[in-house]
């Protein structure tokens, strides 16, 4: 029997949650507390397993944590919400987290590292940019159609233009220190971009996944099943996750079909899959195939090579 005693934690920003049941007597712990009395209760108590739901600083208390000698685990929020039973309140969340953790098919979600954290922190800032470019261009042409003014249907923000441009750059210098982004950028589709996030993603927590097919489900570009009498159809994309790594792998599969229709060279599989099914339908089949590659580079070390399962075959 397990006898590791299991504290949740509900995180805010000064006020915190802890609930945990006594692994030896059961006996039922409750607490809320300030920042500093927690981070004391932590370090005071004997190591143990603790739980939090992947949210705002989570990353950052799961390193806390785990140097202070206990054992870490992140759940998502889907899985903690079902067990919210009456009102949600920060005692009601922790209680939810300690309950949702009991499960053993629950999946856990990897502790990002400083470096990866800093490394997609330029990624939103870079995406935030582009949309607030996006909003002005957008703005101005509507007040210069005011003054019977048709702009053109592109208008650059300069500043903003050359501040994305310079966080570009800096990812690129990045992944030129990244062993793992310079193997991932080798995959057809996976650029600058889409390797660096991927390399963020997947230093830390590609062994957390089985295969690469719950990687690429992760990222919410696999079907979403449904049935029921046991037959069991497929639909669209379930979107779970992040849509910032699936849109740029997405992205990146429609780039390589584009590019491979023009040269006349699509590969037998795109070609035979093209036939019978529509083109979005092949551009995310193919962002899927690409998810499940960048997985098995990082999960087991290897570099990148055309045909590898045919060679294997």
């Amino acid at each position: 029997m397990d006898k590791v005693t299991t504290i949740a934690v509900d995180i805010a920003k000064r006020i915190f949650s802890v609930y945990w049941v006594n692994a030896e007597t059961g006996e039922i712990g409750a607490k809320t507390m300030t920042r500093v009395k927690f981070e004391e209760f932590m370090r005071t108590r004997e190591p143990g397993r603790v739980v939090l739901e992947a949210g705002g600083s989570a990353h950052y208390w799961g390193r806390w944590l785990a140097q202070q000698g206990h054992e870490v685990r992140l759940i998502a929020a889907q899985h903690v919400r079902p067990f919210v039973r009456t009102n949600k309140t920060d005692g009601a969340d922790a209680r939810a987290i300690w309950e949702a953790a009991q499960r053993p098919e629950v999946k856990w979600v990897a502790v990002k590292s400083e470096a990866s954290q800093a490394v997609l922190g330029l990624h939103r800032v870079r995406a935030q940019l582009m949309d607030m470019r996006r909003m002005q261009s957008n703005q101005l042409k509507a007040l210069l159609y005011e003054f019977g003014v048709v702009a053109p249907a592109k208008i650059t923000e300069v500043q903003l233009k050359r501040e994305e441009r310079e966080l570009t750059r800096r990812i690129e210098r990045h992944n030129e220190t990244d062993a793992l982004a310079m193997q991932l950028i080798a995959i057809p589709g996976i650029g600058v971009l889409s390797a660096s996030a991927l390399s963020a993603e997947l230093a830390a927590s590609a062994r957390s996944y089985t295969n690469g097919r719950q990687f690429a489900a992760c990222k919410g570009i696999a079907p979403r099943l449904s049935g029921t009498g046991g037959k069991v159809r497929a639909g669209a994309i379930s979107k779970r996750g992040d849509p910032y790594v699936r849109t740029l792998l997405i992205h990146g599969a429609r780039s390589v079909i584009t590019h491979q229709r023009r040269a006349k060279r699509l590969s037998p599989w795109l070609s035979a899959l093209l036939e019978r099914r529509p083109l979005n339908v092949a551009v995310v089949a193919l962002a899927n195939k690409m998810a499940r590659t960048a997985w098995a580079l990082a999960a087991h070390g290897r570099s990148y090579q055309e045909n590898y399962g045919a060679q294997a075959a």
